[in-house]
């Protein structure tokens, strides 16, 4: 057990570390061939952060172990709002855009809707079982097409006159970078997966639940990190512009990727987990209009925190 934990950890650095490295290589050989940077950041940056949870549920669909797939993707959207958004707001209130607040967490909460229309066929269809299959893999995506329209859309009437915050290195150097993240993804994905699948083992746990709590807390260290550092330098959007745009990343493009591979099972056992990402992503919405209208305040943030440890207790207690 000790030993497979440990692996798990690792498993996720390497992850982590992985994804960093390829997004930094691949921005600076971008920035080098005059790739505009709103395709770097829409295309390379974008889908960077989101890969750890991407290798995590490609290489699960693979082995078949489709609970951990669905719950990494429910734990880290969860952990996304209140956890990371909850940390950034103790840190320093956020200030969200009117465009964010009508349009991208709506669509956030649209994407989970939709998600919990296509996981439960038994609940509303009375099937035999519940699953996430091939053509609801293609329509997740359908969506995320959509979304990237959306949002190069709005990429395009910014300002982009300022200076971008895009290291450059030697090309062979950036290069290298890409190589090793590439081999630091697929490493770490493998790592985290098998370890993780073993403790559950172990234990005597599900799948989901290892995959709702340590493996989405994990996934979502880019996130967090990304977040509290905005916060505490006072850049609002991107500190929650990054957590919405994640959580629709996972829905649409993780989860219809994962599903396009192989189907993934899923249990009604944890419609209450989807149903309170949907609480969650509504309460922010709500947040935008109650006190200082648009923002996310310090007391809403610690309230976000508490229920987010309450949530995992609860979680670790259900197994």
């Amino acid at each position: 057990m000790v030993l497979n934990i440990l692996i798990l950890i690792a498993g996720l650095a390497i992850l982590i570390k992985g994804a960093d490295l390829l997004v930094d290589g691949a921005s600076s050989i971008a920035k080098k061939m005059n790739v505009p940077y709103i395709v770097i950041g829409l295309l390379v940056v974008a889908f960077g952060t989101s890969l750890p949870e991407l290798i995590i549920n490609v290489v699960a669909s693979l082995q078949g172990s489709t609970a951990l797939a669905i719950g990494n993707v429910i734990g880290s959207n969860l952990s996304n709002i209140l956890l990371v958004l909850g940390v950034a707001a103790i840190i320093y209130p956020l200030k969200i855009k009117a465009g964010t607040t009508w349009k991208e967490i709506p669509l956030s909460l649209l994407a989970v809707v939709v998600l919990f229309f296509m996981l439960n066929d038994a609940l509303i269809d009375s099937m035999p079982f519940s699953l996430l299959g091939r053509i609801d893999g293609l329509i997740l995506l359908s969506f995320f097409l959509i979304f990237i329209y959306y949002t190069y859309g709005i990429s395009k009437v910014k300002d982009h006159s300022k200076k971008d915050n895009i290291k450059t290195y030697k090309t062979w150097i950036a290069w290298v970078m890409v190589l090793i993240g590439m081999v630091g993804l697929t490493l770490g994905g493998k790592l985290t997966v098998d370890s993780a699948v073993a403790i559950a083992e172990i234990a005597g746990l599900s799948e989901a639940m290892i995959g709702l709590t340590i493996v989405a807390i994990g996934t979502s260290l880019p996130e967090l990190l990304t977040s509290v550092v905005a916060a505490y330098k006072r850049q609002p959007d991107i500190a929650v512009g990054n957590i919405i745009g994640s959580n629709i990343f996972n829905i649409f493009w993780i989860l219809g990727i994962s599903s396009v591979i192989a189907p993934i099972d899923y249990s009604i056992k944890l419609n209450l987990d989807v149903i309170l990402v949907m609480i969650a992503t509504l309460l922010l919405f709500i947040f935008m209009f109650i006190g200082e209208r648009r923002t996310l305040q310090r007391w809403q943030g610690i309230g976000f925190v508490i229920v987010y440890i309450a949530y995992i207790a609860f979680t670790v207690y259900r197994g």
